[in-house]
């Protein structure tokens, strides 16, 4: 079977884990928080498809901006899931799923970019492939 790039990076899997999380937060979010179910959603979505874009370029600079970007939504996302805990307006069990994900998807992120800013790795060596 044929795969885009982006489909084989573990990040990519991870962020639409966090997506799915991330839509049943928001799904049971009160109503009258209606900014933070929309800003939620949001980022969550820009988070897989800025990874699907830097998997598309080809530069390792072009590359690393996109995965920069998801990793500000990623980390927008965790501030949203903190306000969340703070205002007690979500499942605590699915808040502490959903930040368990988005730390592995800013750790893989972080990783990525770096590597790309680092001319002497290759991303055979960076292991962020499942095979």
């Amino acid at each position: 079977m044929n795969h885009f790039e982006h489909e084989r990076l573990d990040v990519y899997r991870a962020a639409i884990d966090f997506l799915v999380v991330a839509d049943e937060i928001a799904t049971g979010l009160p109503r009258g928080r209606g900014y933070l179910v929309d800003q939620l959603r949001r980022a969550a979505t820009s988070i897989p498809l800025n990874i699907a874009e830097g998997a598309g370029e080809f530069s390792p600079g072009d590359k690393a901006i996109f995965y920069r970007m998801a990793r500000r939504s990623a980390t927008e996302c965790a501030a949203i899931l903190d306000a969340s805990r703070a205002l007690n307006l979500a499942d605590s069990q699915l808040l502490s799923n959903g930040r368990a994900l988005l730390l592995r998807v800013v750790a893989m992120l972080t990783a990525m970019v770096l590597r790309l800013n680092d001319p002497g790795s290759g991303w055979a060596r960076a292991g962020l492939f499942s095979r």
